[in-house]
């Protein structure tokens, strides 16, 4: 039998492991840096929409040489490319047989039936087979180039839905995501107020107006959202102040809320349309404590319960199909326990504010009483 000696220099070190591997797998699971790739992926959409302007901006100047009319028909940089990608950076196959193909990228015949006819007629001048080499290479670059963002697209779309619905549903993905990014991080924007998120990325305006004693910006990125667009010019304040108020609302229901649901996001839409007619021919919207209401019930019929702060788990469920109780009955029961307790808690208090104001009454008549004695003596 072999017999190990352990000293107290083996124990700490040991402690000391066991508590940086306990730190490593709390790091790695921390569930607040579920909204990092939402950050990363937001920074290279805006990138790549620049650099994908930029470069569809060289192609159309390196194809009007050789096809000057298309230009003008065309105005979308993204649908040129794939054209030219299509005609393989020359003019010369473009013809009836194409007519289908050139239709569902462009999404109108008549404009395709123009394209067709200009090919016919151009004073472009001719290009040498190399050179519509390199350019249809230049073309398919940047046509994968777009596919690409097309997929970011999506992605951040998905990784939305799973971190953010409610913010997600009424303003959008990519503006959502932009406060998210400008914030730090989701649990960062839940705690700005929402004066902080309306005028959340035009910080130079703010400070400028501040040092000049000029108007303080009414707006930031929240410009971008299609409610303030649609706001009068006297009114695009009103409506920015209110969505900001909305947004601050969202994003701290989908920071702490457990079971992410987007029913908060659609109804505080709603509401901001309710707000639009109001400003233009006086509807009189719903309060908020109504819209909250119904969508607070919505989740009580599917078994969440957010109001009360208490929510149907695995084991009440097993235990109500256990017994003869159902999921409702035990959810009451703890209700009403809880509110047995506030109401004893709240008891203790009242008695003990009472103790001590009998004792303080006591004191002030001891009080009284010396002074009088020290008065006669």
């Amino acid at each position: 039998m072999l017999h190990l000696e352990v000293n107290e220099d083996d124990i700490k070190r040991a402690q000391l492991g066991l508590g940086h591997q306990f730190s490593r797998s709390k790091v790695a699971e921390n569930v607040t840096r579920s909204d990092k790739p939402i950050t990363q992926t937001i920074a290279l959409i805006e990138q790549m929409d620049k650099d994908i302007n930029t470069f569809c901006m060289r192609l159309k100047e390196w194809f009007a040489w050789h096809f000057p009319e298309m230009t003008k028909i065309v105005n979308d940089n993204q649908i040129y490319a794939r054209l030219v990608y299509l005609f393989d950076g020359k003019r010369d196959p473009i013809c009836d047989d194409l007519k289908e193909e050139i239709t569902a990228i462009l999404l109108d015949e008549e404009k395709a039936q123009q394209i067709i006819d200009a090919a016919k007629i151009t004073m472009g001048m001719d290009m040498k087979d190399s050179d519509a080499i390199q350019i249809k290479k230049w073309a398919e670059r940047v046509v994968e180039l777009i596919e690409f963002r097309e997929s970011l697209a999506d992605y951040l779309r998905n990784r939305m839905t799973a971190v953010a619905p409610n913010l997600q549903a009424l303003i959008g993905e990519i503006l959502g995501s932009k406060l998210i990014a400008h914030a730090g991080g989701l649990t960062q924007l839940s705690k700005y107020p929402a004066s902080t998120i309306q005028i959340l990325g035009a910080e130079k305006a703010l400070f400028r107006a501040l040092k000049t004693k000029g108007k303080t910006p009414k707006y930031g990125l929240i410009f971008n959202s299609s409610f303030i667009g649609r706001a009068g010019a006297k009114s695009k304040g009103k409506i920015s102040r209110y969505l900001a108020n909305k947004c601050a609302i969202a994003a701290r229901v989908d920071c702490f809320s457990e079971a992410p649901t987007s029913k908060f996001g659609e109804s505080l839409k709603v509401q901001i349309e309710d707000r639009l007619k109001f400003v233009t021919n006086g509807t009189k919207p719903r309060k908020n404590k109504e819209a909250m209401d119904e969508v607070l019930q919505e989740l009580r019929d599917e078994g969440l319960y957010y109001g009360d702060k208490v929510r149907v788990k695995k084991e009440d469920q097993s235990d109500a199909e256990a017994g003869d109780e159902s999921a409702e009955e035990v959810t009451e029961k703890k209700s009403k326990k809880d509110k047995k307790d506030k109401k004893e808690k709240k008891d203790k208090k009242r008695k003990r504010s009472e103790v001590d104001s009998e004792d303080e009454e006591e004191e002030v008549a001891k009080a009284k009483k010396s002074k009088k004695r020290a008065k006669h003596e």
